[in-house]
């Protein structure tokens, strides 16, 4: 029997701090502490990505490259690249709980530069190295961003010079030659967030903890991957885009979701053992310790819309590559842990194929209690091969669900889960077959829909939600390691003792 065990899903930009955004620093090393002590045996996490359009860690600049906002200033400063004055000073102002990306983009470069600029020799040639070893993404993304900004940030495909969007050799070689300090500082950006986010990570391993990471399906079209690699892409002889990626009309939108990242050319991608896709999937089993892959239905069969369309409602349903993929990552990775997120429109052939890859899929409690549906869609009937969530990064909090209910399915909850209150619906979710479960640190709160991190179909105010210091000391992990103790949920925090003593 399999391991029974729970996890706690908090973005690291929703982390407390002084910076206006979550960081790898002291706040992150405390939080995962906290859940060592209660017993929980995950911590998920949202995409790494810099991000792009919407602030989206799905629309990100790179499906390789790490959010340089991440970065911590304080362990910057332990290495002498900055002072404590100079940290200080680069508090936000404004008040907690949210991400103010319009300040931190005003304002924090100036911090990582400074830091840059006092790299010694020794660790500039550390920094070298780095790149060497990344090279096969870290150059393409280096001189793609410089590339941008100058452009005044412009997507690849309005970039001014022609060459430049068609990543000419010639012409990126004069580029680099002309801007190699810029090239070198990005570099020093990905080194960096490397060596911050694998101390952290040996950290929280260290106390029995292990890091979910999230893997988007589609990488965002104003990319480094895209404008590198467009014959991976279903695009024109002229480089546009033919059709792009969506869902069609949902549970939580009317017209779809529109997501307008271009589609992969499979022919292609097959062409090469699927090659592409085989690297990124051990990119990701590097950086986490299990990989949970976004819209893993999109593999089977994925929702394809005419380029230019304002919904996704004129889209259609086409075969995607299926086992046929899978066969490569399998046989890559055979054990991998990886978690398929087959939620969404889904149907007896995307059942089929979970089912072929032998994956655990995932169950959400705010899905289980529709008074429609049967008994078979109850938590008690969840498979144990699976990873249920009280809700996930795109749904409204477990609080704020219960608030929006109707009287019929208030009335099924309570009868359900004994009452109709956040408190019941997590203890029916510990008591469920589940192997393994994750609550969105709200939840673990009681937090009101306010503190949603992302609407889907919405472009604005998504990805902003902050724990407070004051929230992260309101979280009652004591009752959560008597849930985790009671329904055998529970990993001993033995590792928390020696990794104090370490400290």
């Amino acid at each position: 029997m399999a391991e029974r065990k729970s996890g706690v899903l908090l973005p690291i930009f929703s982390l407390p701090g002084p910076y206006g955004i979550g960081d790898f620093g002291a706040q992150a090393h405390r939080f995962a502490e906290r859940l060592a002590d209660a017993g929980f045996a995950s911590w998920q996490v949202l995409p790494f990505t810099p991000v792009g359009y919407g602030n989206s860690p799905y629309q990100g600049y790179s499906a390789y490259a790490g959010n340089p906002l991440f970065i911590s200033p304080d362990l910057l400063a332990a290495r002498g690249l900055l002072s404590d004055a100079e940290c200080q000073a680069a508090y936000y102002p404004g008040p907690a709980g949210q991400v103010d990306y319009t300040w931190l983009d005003e304002n924090r470069s100036r911090l990582l530069r400074l830091a840059f600029s006092r790299l010694a020799a020794g660790s500039r040639d550390e920094v070298m190295r780095f790149a060497a070893a990344q090279r096969d993404w870290l150059e393409d993304y280096a001189i793609f961003r410089t590339i941008k900004r100058s452009q005044s940030e412009r997507p690849w495909w309005a970039w001014s010079d022609p060459l430049l969007r068609q990543a000419d050799p010639a012409a990126l070689d004069r580029f680099r030659d002309q801007h190699r300090d810029e090239i070198h500082y990005l570099y020093f950006l990905a080194a960096e967030f490397d060596r911050q986010w694998q101390q952290l990570k040996l950290a929280v391993n260290r106390l029995g903890v292990k890091v979910i990471g999230d893997m988007p399906s589609y990488v965002s079209a104003d990319s480094a991957d895209v404008w590198a690699n467009r014959q991976y892409f279903e695009m024109d002889a002229a480089g546009a885009f033919t059709r792009v990626a969506g869902v069609p009309p949902d549970y939580f939108t009317a017209d779809g979701q529109l997501w307008g990242n271009p589609l992969y050319n499979w022919p292609m991608l097959k062409a090469e053992g699927y090659d592409w896709w085989v690297r990124r999937i051990r990119a990701g089993l590097t950086t986490f310790d299990v990989l949970r892959i976004d819209h893993f239905r999109g593999f089977e069969s994925y929702w394809a819309v005419p380029a230019g369309e304002k919904t996704a409602r004129r889209g259609q349903w086409v075969k995607g590559p299926a086992m046929d993929l899978f066969r490569h990552i399998l046989a890559a990775f055979p054990d991998a842990p990886i978690i398929a997120e087959d939620l969404g429109d889904i149907d007896d052939a995307v059942r089929a194929f979970l089912a072929r890859t032998g994956l655990p899929g995932m169950k959400v409690m705010q899905f289980a209690f529709d008074p429609a549906s049967g008994a078979e869609d109850r938590p008690h009937q969840f498979p144990a091969h699976c990873v249920a969530y009280s809700g996930t990064h795109d749904n409204t909090t477990l609080a704020g669900w219960l608030s929006q209910t109707g009287a019929e399915q208030r009335l099924l909850i309570a009868d359900y889960c004994g009452e109709a209150s956040c408190a019941a619906v997590l203890r029916c979710l510990w008591q469920s077959p589940a192997e393994h479960i994750v609550v969105p640190a709200q939840d673990l709160l009681g937090l009101s829909r306010d503190a949603r991190i992302n609407t889907p179909g919405s472009t604005s105010g998504n990805w902003r939600f902050r724990l407070t210091q004051a929230d992260t000391d309101r979280i009652d992990f004591g009752h959560f390691r008597r849930l985790n103790i009671l329904f055998g949920r529970h990993v001993p925090a033995v590792q928390l003792v020696q990794h104090q003593v370490d400290k």
